[in-house]
């Protein structure tokens, strides 16, 4: 039975790949000795922190705490028409020009950040057409400390806090997780 030339290829990086492997497990430093922990490259460990949390927080006062990335902080666009970004609103100076708007773009099919958002009363869906537009589901708390889970509607606005009917409690916005 005759090994195709590709068959041969693929055996041949298979073999080099584990030379190579080998090697570098045996390798020492030019003294001879092995090398030691102090000679290589800390691990990356992902703390989750959300990036230039502590400049949004001075330029927006939004305190953003931790994500996976896919949802991010925006700038929320000057007029109504914010399809395309979830927007919080509050009743606190945050945001751009401290107008009380808050806008975040989902990127992927789900997203999950926590953070600090208080006064918040409503918050808006990402989707476009009634129906469209990622689930998101906020995690909200009370001053007292009464946990709320709302689904949003992902096309609407849903109201929180002090904008529901009847008036609840003030709430701060602690985490949106998002999904397709």
């Amino acid at each position: 039975m005759s090994l195709s030339t590709r068959t041969k290829s693929g055996i041949a990086a298979t073999a080099a790949a584990a030379v190579c492997a080998a090697a570098a497990t045996t390798l020492t430093l030019g003294t001879g000795s092995a090398a030691t922990a102090e000679d290589q490259q800390p691990a990356i460990v992902e703390d989750f922190h959300y990036p230039g949390a502590d400049q949004i927080l001075a330029d927006y006062h939004v305190q953003l705490l931790s994500g996976d990335g896919h949802i991010l902080f925006a700038a929320c666009p000057s007029g109504p028409d914010t399809v395309g970004l979830i927007q919080v609103r509050t009743s606190d100076p945050v945001g751009q020009g401290s107008d009380g708007r808050v806008c975040f773009h989902v990127i992927a099919p789900t997203g999950h950040l926590t953070m600090k958002i208080p006064a918040v009363y409503s918050i808006r869906g990402d989707g476009i057409n009634s129906g469209a537009g990622h689930k998101v589901r906020a995690e909200l708390t009370t001053d007292s400390g009464q946990h709320s889970t709302v689904d949003v509607n992902p096309s609407g606005t849903t109201q929180v806090g002090v904008g529901t009917n009847p008036p609840g409690a003030p709430t701060t916005l602690l985490q949106l997780d998002a999904s397709s």
